[in-house]
């Protein structure tokens, strides 16, 4: 039944994300590929969706060698067929672009195929042009958003000779994106406007356009918006992250981030190491900090090199105690209550 299937998708989505299996799915990706295959050829919605979720988690797994390529390359059709139907369930369809997205990222071996699935993410999003009567930006959704990262995220490990193509003319594609009604949408091409940028200034290439002053005035309205139309907690992650974007294309600057995980750290210092973390995020939820920690592929993928191995002293020296953990956090409450009541008090605004 459907939902027999379902629930053993869901349950596989669980386990994939959160261990790293690899060796015990080495044997059985055939049988595993098959079943995905049929799941996504006659499902519906909800399970086609699911598929697409643990057929990315599996390529995770399977990592870049010979297995993850023979993966990616036996489901790459399927997927885009589904991506591409517009009578397709539209969680199915962004669960596939999500899908063609990560599985190209890890396992194509050739350009061939980086090119086909950059094409395709391409159609998606981007908007039609005047008197082709397609989707108008106002309707943009939940899959314009998976096709916009998908094809970020791949834009990553493109070759300078495909780099270049892109920044000749197809990113005028991203700036109308900014006028979208949702949030999540805006938000994503302008962190992908900054990625563009980045990239020509690794390149060496100017991206100075008719367009380009434009686009900056575009980006100060959006970082300093106060429309009471939209959500406050909308406009205030609008304008904190369009500010950044602002900073990073007038001045090069980048507010870099800091992901701790279990006794280790990792640094945030560019767009594209903070697309590719957001990728994988996205896929592995709470799993992520344990695949950090332990999967090969990513901590290549992130330069953290070899897994490390400890003991269980080690294990036990490092974690904090939950007495510590009360009394650090009652003395940071004691603290803040304290530098709030200041400023709250009537004599100081003397």
């Amino acid at each position: 039944s459907a939902k027999t299937r379902q629930v053993a998708l869901q349950s596989l989505r669980l386990a994939f994300s959160s261990k790293t299996l690899s060796e015990f799915l080495l044997e059985r990706r055939l049988m595993l590929t098959d079943s995905l295959e049929k799941c996504l050829k006659k499902g519906k919605g909800e399970e086609q969706a699911l598929a697409g979720t643990v057929l990315t988690l599996l390529c995770l797994q399977m990592g870049s060698g010979p297995e993850g390529e023979e993966v990616f390359r036996s489901l790459k059709p399927l997927l885009i067929s589904v991506l591409t139907d517009s009578t397709a369930s539209p969680s199915a369809r962004q669960s596939c672009a999500t899908a063609l997205g990560m599985c190209c990222y890890i396992a194509a071996a050739d350009l061939e195929d980086l090119v086909l699935c950059l094409s395709c993410l391409e159609s998606v999003f981007s908007p039609p042009s005047a008197g082709e009567g397609g989707l108008a930006p106002a309707q943009h959704g939940p899959l314009h958003c998976s096709a916009l990262q998908s094809w970020s995220l791949l834009l990553t490990i493109c070759p300078p000779s495909h780099i270049k193509s892109i920044l000749d003319n197809r990113w005028l594609k991203l700036p109308p994106l900014l006028s979208s009604s949702s949030v999540a949408l805006r938000i994503l091409a302008g962190e992908t406007i900054a990625l563009v940028f980045e990239l020509a200034q690794d390149m060496e290439e100017d991206l100075c356009h008719q367009d380009t002053e434009f686009l900056r005035a575009q980006l100060k309205v959006l970082a300093t918006e106060s429309n009471k139309y939209r959500a406050k907690t909308d406009r205030r992650k609008q304008r904190s992250i369009f500010r950044d974007i602002l900073r990073f294309i007038e001045s090069g600057e980048y507010q870099e981030e800091t992901i701790r995980f279990g006794l280790e750290c990792m640094y945030l210092d560019s767009w594209a190491r903070q697309r590719t973390y957001q990728a994988f995020k996205e896929v592995l939820g709470s799993g992520i900090r344990h695949h950090l920690q332990n999967n090969e592929l990513l901590r290549e993928i992130f330069g953290l090199g070899p897994p490390l191995v400890l003991d269980a002293a080690a294990l036990k020296a490092s974690k904090v105690s939950r007495f510590e953990k009360h009394l650090y956090n009652s003395a940071a409450f004691k603290a803040r209550t304290k530098a709030r009541s200041r400023v709250r008090d009537k004599r100081a605004d003397v």
